[in-house]
């Protein structure tokens, strides 16, 4: 038990457990494959080759294709979350502790999941739902500028434009989050004829399938997290990066104020459970990307 009463690391175990309960709680862990991020920051690079190939004939001339390399730097920022227990924590069975401690690695992975796509897609801090001067313009309301507004009556219609707008940008569509508004207007569509079926059935009654008309989709209110936003939709897999800078420590505080809320933990008979994790993301090529979003009032 003694370990328990400083600052350790979530075993093995438990951090599987958190990330793979982060996949399944954020979009964009979904959407976009995790990758180990570096500490104090790494470079991402995008290569592009300029022109097509070349025919050369016999004896010809070749000319000069070129490449254009643009990086992007992806530097980690810290989250927390931190909690009050009672003190008999310290003085439970260890089968106790192991459950306390499970109980928390559940709802911070529930936390950590939401928070990754509101920072991401929005820039926001999660906590206070203001916008972060730690994440700057690192997010997908300020770096995608192709927009559609959207059409509750044909909200198809707006993934189409949407669709158009990245591949005209010669860019590639490989997922797309949507917010349960827009998921609710797809849902509503019928053909119109005499059958009048549903569109979308694989949406009905607020379903999640996975996957719309075989694109990969996720949807969840983090998409609008109080903004504009309905979806989001472009290249994923290839064009956003994220990843974790180092593993998640547990700490376990019994003195003082640690979230400073003028309550000392041992005049309270309390303890403090708190977890960081460093996060690191990047939009690569943010033409390769479209929000569906509601049209401003008075446009």
């Amino acid at each position: 038990m003694s370990t328990l009463s400083k600052g350790n690391l979530f075993d093995p175990t438990l951090v599987a457990d958190l990330i793979n309960k982060v996949k399944g709680k954020s979009s964009l862990a979904v959407l976009a494959p995790q990758a180990p991020v570096a500490f104090n920051g790494q470079k991402e690079f995008t290569f592009t080759m300029d022109s097509d190939i070349d025919v050369v004939a016999e004896n010809g001339k070749k000319t000069h294709g070129g490449v254009t390399v643009d990086p992007l730097t992806i530097v980690p920022i810290k989250v927390e979350y931190g909690a009050r227990v009672s003190d008999e924590f310290l003085y439970a069975s260890e089968e106790d502790q192991i459950d306390i401690i499970k109980a928390f690695n559940d709802g911070y992975a529930k936390k950590l999941a939401r928070g990754l796509d509101i920072m991401a897609f929005h820039g926001l801090n999660p906590r206070s739902k203001t916008a972060s001067a730690v994440i700057s313009d690192n997010h997908f309301d300020k770096k995608v500028a192709q927009t559609v507004d959207f059409t509750a009556a044909n909200p198809d219609q707006n993934v189409e434009a949407a669709v158009a707008m990245i591949q005209g940008a010669e860019g590639t569509v490989t997922g797309m989050a949507l917010d349960p508004v827009f998921s609710a207007a797809l849902a509503a569509m019928r053909t119109g004829d005499t059958t009048n079926v549903r569109l979308f059935p694989e949406l009905a009654w607020g379903a999640n399938p996975g996957s719309i008309n075989g694109l990969p989709a996720d949807i969840n209110s983090t998409v609008t997290a109080g903004t504009d936003d309905v979806a989001i939709i472009g290249d994923f897999a290839n064009m956003f990066k994220w990843g974790y800078a180092k593993e998640i420590p547990l700490e376990v505080i019994q003195y003082g104020d640690p979230d400073n809320s003028g309550q000392d933990l041992k005049g309270y008979n309390q303890v403090y459970l708190r977890s960081e994790t460093y996060l690191g993301w990047g939009i690569l090529d943010a033409s390769s990307f479209a929000r569906i979003k509601k049209p401003t009032t008075g446009e």
